[in-house]
C-alpha cells in the first residue's frame, strides 16, 4: 500500500484516474485529514487528502514517478508500507485487479 497526501480533493481524484487508468493500481481510497509539519523552517497546519493506493511492490516507481508527474506539492510524501497481512479473498482481488488489462 502507497500513502501520499493533496491538497485537495480534484488533486487527489486526478492521481486515482490515472493510477486505475494505467492499472497500477486496484483500488484508490481518500480520507480527509489535519496535518501539522515543518516546512522551510515553520510549522504549517493543513487540511489534506490522504491517498491510500493499493498495490504490487513491483508497481511501486511507476507509481512514484505519476504521483510526481502529477503532485502540485515540491515534495509529496509517498510511503509504502508492506501488507503483513489480509483476507485471502482481499489480496486474491488486488492480485486479479492489476492483471486483468495488462
Amino acid at each position: 500500500m502507497i500513502f501520499t497526501t493533496t491538497s485537495d480533493e480534484k488533486s487527489a481524484q486526478k492521481i486515482a484516474d490515472e493510477l486505475l487508468e494505467k492499472n497500477l493500481a486496484a483500488c484508490v481510497s481518500f480520507a480527509s485529514i489535519f496535518s501539522s509539519y515543518k516546512w522551510q523552517g515553520r510549522i504549517c497546519r493543513e487540511n489534506e487528502i490522504e491517498i491510500r493506493i493499493k498495490t504490487k511492490v513491483k508497481n511501486y516507481k511507476k507509481v512514484e514517478e505519476c504521483i510526481k508527474s502529477l503532485h502540485a506539492y515540491e515534495v509529496p510524501q509517498i510511503i509504502a508500507v508492506k501488507i503483513a497481512c489480509g483476507s485471502d479473498e482481499y489480496l486474491k482481488w488486488i492480485d486479479k485487479s492489476l492483471k486483468a488489462y495488462k
